[in-house]
């Protein structure tokens, strides 16, 4: 399918048109001849936890540059909090907060000396540093390693910090770039406690990006977007309900010859996907049975699921975030040169 962006929305006004703090109209972004971002236009509501789905490449990253004034757009207009980022940067900066996708912190200072410069580059009122402090290294349990060089730190420790880092000088927006990318299973989990823990203290707009499912799962909202295009938005349940067909897997012997079988006799196209063929139908524990009894290549296993996030970018884009990541990393082993200009 064809990368046109798809709404999944409920019929009744959502978060982002009701107040908007993030607008985006018709943004694009070229690096040379490389179009990063091609016209992509979303909105944001006020409070509203928000992500970018996609795989590296995609133009998340490229995307929150742009909102976050650190690129200029090629063309196209974006507002954060009520103010053009193009026209007045520094009063966007003022806005928001940003957790990079790569470490930040000087290392060679403690936990609180950084929340301290920030806070001081960010003009906080010296009455308020100290309560500040306290709480954000409350919220984020760092406050027994205040006085610890960052450099001691594990690598979720310093994630960590860096969230209470961009919450210092209370922006109306935080901006979350792969905020869990490097991070075990257990860390990510934590620092999602976090994040929902200062939504709810801190009553600020989430924005992030993720190539994760279960990240994108926790927001309430999101875009997926691919080679620089939205081309599905709306609430998780509803962009799932809107593919309305079960995953099926199957583990056979020979696979191109079960995809050749399944097209010419059952009228079904499949893909070969991470080591399983796999199609979507309707009647998922209807077809299965039959399939076990009249597939002629060998079937060693047979898995129905219901769809997921990435069923959801397979149906709009015809393949796997995984599968997509592949093929970018693949693509960009064969262009050294373009490595650093698609990074984003």
């Amino acid at each position: 399918m064809g990368a046109t962006a798809v709404h999944a929305e409920n019929p009744a006004v959502t978060a982002a048109e009701a107040e908007p703090v993030v607008a985006v109209r018709d943004l694009v972004k070229r690096f040379d001849r490389v179009e990063a971002v091609r016209g992509i236009s979303f909105q944001v509501g006020s409070g509203e936890a928000f992500a970018f789905l996609g795989p590296n490449g995609a133009g998340k990253s490229t995307t929150i540059s742009i909102l976050c004034t650190l690129l200029r757009p090629s063309s196209g207009t974006a507002w954060v909090a009520g103010v053009n980022v193009a026209n007045d940067p520094l009063g966007v900066r003022r806005r928001i907060g940003l957790v990079f996708q790569d470490p930040t912190l000087d290392e060679y200072l403690t936990a609180e000396e950084n929340l301290r410069f920030h806070a001081e580059l960010y003009r906080v009122p010296h009455s308020v540093i100290p309560a500040r402090l306290d709480q954000m290294l409350e919220m984020v349990e760092l406050s027994g390693r205040r006085h610890d060089l960052v450099q001691t730190f594990s690598g979720g420790m310093k994630r960590r910090l860096e969230i209470a880092r961009g919450l210092m000088h209370s922006p109306r927006v935080l901006f979350l770039d792969e905020p869990t990318v490097g991070l075990d299973p257990q860390t990510r989990s934590h620092i999602w406690s976090y994040i929902s823990e200062l939504r709810s203290r801190e009553h600020i707009t989430i924005f992030l990006t993720t190539h994760y499912m279960d990240e994108a799962e926790n927001c309430e909202r999101l875009a997926i977007i691919d080679n620089g295009e939205i081309v599905a938005t709306g609430t998780p349940e509803a962009l799932k309900e809107a593919v309305a067909q079960d995953r099926i897997e199957l583990q056979v012997d020979d696979r191109d010859e079960a995809i050749a079988e399944l097209h010419d006799e059952f009228r079904i196209d499949a893909t070969f996907s991470e080591g399983s063929v796999v199609f979507y139908a309707a009647n998922g524990d209807e077809l299965a049975p039959r399939l076990l009894r009249e597939l002629k290549t060998p079937t060693r296993s047979i898995r129905i699921a219901s769809p997921t996030l990435d069923d959801v970018f397979m149906a709009y884009t015809g393949r796997t975030i995984r599968d997509a990541e592949a093929s970018e990393s693949e693509r960009m082993r064969s262009r050294p040169m373009a490595r650093a200009r698609m990074r984003r």
